[in-house]
């Protein structure tokens, strides 16, 4: 069994919203499905999965610049600033203490709305409380 977590986080890398997909999904679902809840943001700190040209255009058209380098198999180099994608740790960093949870870092739980609940249940005590 294997998911993916997709979570926004506000420029402290604490967690807003979050989406969960199974393991063989694309990113783009995940990428779809937060698009509409996005904050008001001057910038989008994305990883090269979340590369993609309609992605990248709802951002601009919700006003926010994408920070997303391109994929290695994408014809054409995309730009980015390098120097702004550094701090995309933060989100890692976010993840990473999510999974100081034991039962999120090794999902016990067989239900993906039991599993889901843990994690949002996690991150309000670790970051909102």
């Amino acid at each position: 069994m294997n998911t993916k977590r997709h979570a926004v986080t506000d420029r402290d890398g604490r967690p807003l919203d979050f989406f969960m997909t199974a393991g063989q999904i694309s990113d783009y679902t995940g990428a779809a499905a937060l698009l509409d809840d996005l904050p008001p943001a001057e910038w989008m700190l994305a990883d090269r999965g979340y590369n993609a040209d309609w992605f990248r255009d709802a951002l601009e058209e919700k006003g926010i610049k994408p920070c997303i380098p391109g994929r290695k198999s994408r014809g054409e180099p995309i730009k980015y600033d390098k120097r702004k994608y550094k701090r995309r740790n933060r989100i890692e960093i976010m993840f990473g203490r999510l999974k100081d949870w034991r039962r999120v870092a090794t999902r016990y739980d067989r239900c993906p709305t039991v599993f889901f609940s843990a994690i949002c249940l996690a991150s309000t005590v670790l970051f909102w409380l």
